[in-house]
């Protein structure tokens, strides 16, 4: 593996504070694959976009009173040049993403379009026979493929439905196919939707028994934020979640499940819409701080 300088990475950090690469628990994976996007574009330049809006985000987390970086370490891969084709991509993201594991690392992919989780799914259903996936997106993401491509991004979780053992729970949900309808239906044990028309009658209850005790894996589709919130995103919907509604979400999947990976996608980077990447940015450094201050701390707890 090899990573960017401190400076240069997620955080920006400097050298003293960021330590050995070698040393960090979690690695940022940019993977800014963009060729099966639908409507708007951009989603190439999003983990750059990410990276350098993270330069801005304060470090010092209130929930938590302390800089939670320091708990664990993070370190940034240099980003790849991608193959050409998407299946071949995909390989290519799921060996980097192999690597940080092999390694015992945290791997967080920054995307590029949601297409990206097919690929970087794979290792974690290799280690995992009972891996539960946090959905969090606007969309179902339920087709068999999309304008002939088998792995587009219209099909992210479909992909991840091809590991049999794998469940998905998916929350802010506000769009969904006629075509998505029979599988969804055929899969019910498997998938569990909570609808963003329904969020003031969700029971958070009901949607952490899913997760108790399970490794999970997250992969947020920014476009799961209200358009109000989130407009630089190439399939926006109105309707979608709020910040405290998405925190609230990981926090409490954190404090029953154990995260194990993640990726955040679909960020498409607009002029002088700068607080987009910096939101996106934001939400990468929660998801590393619920993990490793709740979810992963609360392993060990368990194991002691």
């Amino acid at each position: 593996m090899q990573f960017l300088s401190p400076a240069k990475g997620f955080l920006g950090l400097k050298k003293a504070d960021a330590g050995a690469a070698k040393d960090a628990k979690a690695v940022i994976i940019p993977f800014g694959l963009e060729s099966s996007v639908s409507y708007g574009g951009g989603t190439g330049k999003g983990p750059q976009a990410m990276i350098d809006a993270s330069h801005q985000v304060e470090l010092f987390d209130d929930e938590f009173w302390c800089e939670p970086f320091r708990r664990y370490g993070v370190a940034t891969m240099n980003p790849p040049r991608i193959a050409k084709g998407q299946a071949k991509a995909l390989t290519q993201l799921e060996g980097m993403v192999e690597s940080a594991l092999k390694a015992g690392k945290f791997p967080l992919v920054f995307g590029g379009e949601h297409a990206i989780t097919a690929g970087s799914i794979r290792p974690f259903a290799k280690r995992y026979k009972d891996l539960v996936v946090l959905h969090i997106d606007a969309h179902a993401d339920l087709r068999d493929g999309y304008d002939g491509e088998h792995y587009s991004h219209a099909a992210a979780i479909r992909r991840v439905m091809d590991h049999a053992h794998v469940k998905v729970v998916s929350f802010g949900i506000r769009n969904i196919s006629q075509e998505e309808i029979p599988f969804l239906d055929k899969n019910g044990n498997r998938i569990k939707i909570f609808w963003a028309r329904e969020k003031a009658q969700w029971n958070m209850k009901d949607a952490l028994k899913h997760f108790k005790g399970k490794p999970v894996y997250i992969t947020f589709d920014i476009d799961a934020f209200d358009t109000s919130l989130m407009p630089a995103t190439g399939t926006p919907e109105p309707g979608g979640l709020f910040w405290d509604d998405a925190m609230t979400i990981i926090r409490e999947v954190a404090k029953v499940g154990h995260i194990v990976g993640g990726d955040v996608n679909e960020l498409a980077p607009k002029p002088n819409l700068h607080g987009c990447d910096f939101v996106a940015a934001k939400l990468a450094y929660k998801i590393l701080n619920f993990a490793f201050l709740i979810s992963h701390r609360n392993k060990l707890k368990k194991a002691a």
